[in-house]
């Protein structure tokens, strides 16, 4: 199947074509004729197979076939990287002459943001934070709105966005299409979803919380004091060629970057405390090969487009399961392998335990007596009792099958 059959016209899918898009992912044959036909559409794929192409083809298609005036199309995201993805894939796959996109983000400067929206602009890709603002200050008219897109809605979530996206909903007009995507969805953002939306169509072209299949996955038992320890080893002794390590903290991602800068490693940092062109500029240099290492916090799990990450990090098991899939997620991408290795303290136990049953996928477990932990945790009932199960006096490796959960 190429991308006319699903009812796209032939500049759109010569935009595909030369981009190398010859046949549509899963998702893209899914929702692309329901969106083109106007229903509301819940869209659940995992990250890395095209969602957003999913849901700009028909919108693109859309908006090109009549001319209307005002902002048309309203995209939120939850950071400001995925927002800027967003503009970059329409402007891939936009023909010429195509209605000018405008991107409204924090970080960024509101008065050229105000002045691109005063010259006119049918598409916005925002932040709600970002778009609140403007919204105050009378500096930009939702009544003409069309089509809603919230992307990856559960982050947006669980980051607290939700208030402010009523507030949005509330100056949106009721008659209009919406089109929610994630590559995991809560049973809350669920119900949320269909109070908002009208009749929605369900596209699950993934089981939910499922970990990309191109990416093989382990964990490193370790003691917390040894984590540091573990990472540069890893670094330094095996071949990776461009790697994402994630912590949970800001402060966290800065130590580790003047650790790794000081052993000679290339690396930069993204992180919430960084100006907007700093974190653009860390990204470009990462995606040009000038930087190796790229050490992010998870605002930047959503955001990283790139083909190339031969490996994930997680210096620090993320808080949020579902956090886990959408790091893991930046690696395996377009048809590519790759590995995710997690570092694993015995007060992570539970929660690695907890990714395995939300992705339904078992981690391999490495461990060695050379950086604090010669056997492995077992115990499900406290993160900090290890069964004796095995002792090992060289590096080994074993599997374990999460318990079944109904």
């Amino acid at each position: 199947m190429n991308f006319t059959e699903l009812g796209l016209k032939q500049a759109l899918s010569s935009a595909c074509e030369s981009l190398g898009y010859t046949e549509p992912t899963p998702i893209q044959r899914q929702a692309i004729p329901i969106i083109l036909k106007g229903t509301d559409l819940i869209g659940c794929a995992e990250t890395g197979t095209g969602k957003t192409a999913a849901f700009l083809l028909p919108i693109l298609q859309r908006i090109n076939e009549t001319e209307r005036p005002g902002v048309r199309v309203l995209i939120l995201a939850p950071t400001r990287e995925l927002a800027l993805q967003i503009e970059t894939n329409y402007k891939e796959l936009a023909p010429k002459k195509s209605a000018r996109c405008v991107s409204i983000i924090g970080g960024a400067s509101m008065g050229r943001q105000t002045e691109a929206l005063r010259r006119g602009a049918t598409i916005v890709i925002a932040t709600p934070g970002r778009l609140l603002d403007h919204m105050e200050r009378g500096l930009i008219d939702l009544s003409r709105v069309e089509v809603l897109v919230l992307d990856e809605a559960d982050r947006m979530l669980d980051m607290g966005f939700w208030p402010s996206i009523r507030r949005i909903l509330a100056a949106l007009p009721t008659k209009r299409q919406t089109l929610l995507f994630s590559a995991t969805m809560s049973s809350a953002i669920e119900e949320i979803a269909r109070k908002t939306m009208r009749q929605p169509q369900l596209v699950e072209v993934n089981k939910r919380g499922r970990a990309a299949v191109m990416v093989e996955q382990m964990a490193y038992a370790v003691e917390t004091a040894s984590k540091t320890a573990l990472l540069l080893d890893l670094l330094e002794r095996e071949r990776f060629e461009r790697v994402l390590v994630f912590t949970r903290t800001r402060r966290g991602a800065e130590r580790l970057s003047h650790i790794l800068r000081a052993r000679e490693h290339k690396v930069n940092r993204i992180h919430a405390d960084r100006t907007q062109p700093q974190r653009e500029q860390a990204l470009r240099d990462f995606k040009a090969g000038h930087t190796r290492v790229l050490i992010a916090t998870d605002i930047a799990a959503r955001g990283i487009d790139v083909d190339s990450i031969s490996h994930v990090i997680n210096y620090d098991v993320p808080a949020q399961a579902e956090d886990y899939v959408h790091r893991i997620g930046r690696t395996g991408r377009a048809g590519k392998t790759g590995r995710a290795i997690t570092l694993v303290t015995p007060a992570d136990e539970l929660s690695l335990r907890g990714i395995e049953r939300l992705t339904g996928q078992r981690v391999e477990r490495v461990w060695s007596p050379t950086f604090g932990i010669v056997q492995q945790p077992v115990s499900a009932t406290s993160a900090k009792t290890f069964s004796s199960v095995s002792r090992a006096s060289t590096t080994g490796r074993r599997s374990f099958r999460p318990r079944r959960t109904r």
